[in-house]
């Protein structure tokens, strides 16, 4: 990757689902510009080590899945009203107990939205801004109406108190499950 930034094929290198040690290592040999891994109410993994060494080295993070999938929007209720290919019908956080403990979080988050006028998907989006300034969040949709509503994410002002009350309501692993399946979980570096 080096040599094709060299060549000027491409100009910058990123990562994803990297750790710390992976991020030491490819920084030694070319300046990385940006870590994408998943980051959430939803999934804080990377708050142990990822976050402190990307931002020790320089490096810009962007939060790929900041609505934990879907299920931080709200709109998720039911198991049965996924498609049969879809693949969150294999992810332990959307399983059996996972999914109704899941569930009851999720109805929290939307309590907390009500509080502050916006929506459940507004004000995850909110506190992933809320982190870190190098902090990128890119939520994926396919309507223009949920890309507004996510734009409108940039008006929810979180205070130090609103905060607080996210992290005494939804702590670091409150979520149910891991967020991959065992095979998928040893693909990535988490911490």
């Amino acid at each position: 990757m080096a040599e094709l930034v060299k060549e000027g094929k491409i100009r910058h290198i990123g990562l994803s689902e990297a750790g710390p040690e992976t991020l030491k290592r490819a920084a030694k040999i070319h300046t990385i510009t940006a870590l994408q891994s998943e980051y959430s109410l939803w999934t804080r993994d990377p708050e142990d080590r990822v976050l402190a060494t990307s931002r020790e080295l320089g490096i810009g993070f962007v939060a790929y899945s900041p609505l934990g999938r879907g299920f931080l929007t709200g709109q998720v209720k039911r198991f049965e009203d996924f498609a049969v290919d879809d693949h969150r019908r294999n992810s332990p956080r959307f399983q059996g107990e996972n999914f109704q403990k899941n569930l009851d979080l999720v109805k929290k988050v939307e309590d907390i939205a009500r509080q502050k006028k916006c929506t459940p998907s507004q004000l995850a989006l909110a506190w992933v801004l809320a982190q870190r300034d190098d902090i990128v969040p890119i939520p994926g949709t396919k309507r223009v109406k949920y890309l507004e509503e996510n734009v409108g994410a940039l008006e929810v002002e979180l205070s130090a108190d609103d905060l607080a009350q996210i992290e005494k309501i939804l702590p670091k692993g409150a979520f149910a499950g891991q967020r991959y399946n065992e095979n998928m979980m040893r693909l990535i570096e988490v911490a």
